[in-house]
């Protein structure tokens, strides 16, 4: 009778030790899921500042090669500008001076 008093406890113990293993083995595995979600979330938002931060970047080089597309164009112009220019004077002359003979 003791002897089956005795296995009934160790079963109890044992069933309370299982149980025991289980909440704990449930608490560690919800950590651990907590854990990856957390770093999940951080590397997604790691990835949404380098997102944004290299768009920014490249409008600014955008931006700055707009500026020295501009730059050269005006450029350009000018060099266009002062050539004709230059071309325009001397047809002008050579025409006043044909006409005034």
């Amino acid at each position: 009778m003791e002897l089956i008093k005795q296995i009934k406890e160790c079963e109890a113990q044992a069933q309370q030790i299982v149980e025991q293993a289980k909440t704990e083995a449930a608490g560690r595995a919800e950590k651990e899921r907590r854990k990856r979600q957390q770093a999940l979330q951080q590397a997604e938002q790691n990835r949404r500042e380098a997102v944004e931060k290299a768009a920014a970047q490249a409008q600014l080089e955008g931006l700055k090669e707009v500026e020295r597309l501009k730059a050269d164009a005006q450029h350009r112009c000018r060099q266009l500008h002062d050539k004709a220019k230059g071309r325009i004077d001397a047809a002008v002359a050579k025409v006043t001076s044909y006409i005034r003979g």
